[in-house]
């Protein structure tokens, strides 16, 4: 993420005093020298205020081997087993909500591999677990005029799009869970999507809508310059290998 991205955000949400940010990044760099346990609670922390900071820069605070943490408001309002709901609809002939419930009915799938950012840091070998996104769409019924999706969350603001044949690979999930365990509110939960052989800002967190469209509409990272297209290095882009 550029430093223009980081100005162009919406600034909700009460301002980080650079006191404590400068407190943040001296606790980062304690917490990255020290046991595995407390780079851990270094990580939750960062996931933590995140979610009431509307500058972006704990997303550039140290965190070696872990997630880094990005949102593009200032607050997300959290979702649970009473509140949240998942919409399927646009070109489709059988429109459905589904809620978390019925989502953890559906067959299931894991899908192991590296997680890697635009940034540079990378994840290695994380598991995701959930719904296959075909799945999805072949219960609703893609019309034949169906060429594209359009992704939206619950953040009110983060979309993202596949086309058709990229959304119906079977290495793209509905994702409930992640390094076996549920998707956390920080790391877009409880549903998001996980687009594995692409860049990370592919995988839409707080998912909350999937929209069969006749063209493909650049998501929200596309209009900052983002590649819609966002293929990882070396990824098998026909789709021949197999989810693990």
């Amino acid at each position: 993420m550029t430093v223009a991205d980081q100005e162009n955000r919406p600034e909700r949400g009460a301002p980080v005093a650079r006191r404590t940010m400068l407190g943040m990044l001296g606790a980062g760099v304690a917490g990255v020298a020290a046991a595995p346990w407390l780079q851990r609670g270094w990580e939750n922390f960062l996931g933590a205020a995140s979610q009431a900071d509307p500058t972006g820069l704990t997303g550039v605070l140290p965190n070696p081997g872990g997630f880094r943490y990005y949102s593009v408001v200032g607050s997300v309002p959290r979702k649970d087993e009473r509140t949240y709901r998942l919409k399927v609809n646009g070109l489709v002939d059988r429109p459905r909500t589904y809620t978390l419930d019925d989502l953890r009915a559906l067959p299931q799938q894991r899908i192991v591999r590296d997680v890697q950012c635009t940034d540079g840091w990378r994840v290695a070998d994380t598991p995701f677990e959930g719904v296959p996104l075909s799945d999805l769409l072949d219960a609703a019924g893609v019309r034949p005029e169906g060429k594209a999706i359009h992704f939206t969350c619950f953040d009110g603001v983060y979309t993202e799009s596949l086309t058709l044949a990229q959304a119906r690979r079977p290495d793209m999930l509905v994702a409930l869970k992640m390094q076996d365990k549920p998707v956390s509110h920080e790391h877009g939960g409880p549903v998001r999507l996980y687009a594995a052989p692409m860049y990370f800002y592919k995988s839409a967190k707080w998912l909350s809508g999937i929209t069969v469209t006749d063209e493909v509409i650049p998501g929200y990272w596309e209009e900052y310059g983002y590649d819609v297209d966002g293929w990882l290095d070396g990824a098998d882009r026909r789709g021949d290998a197999q989810a693990a």
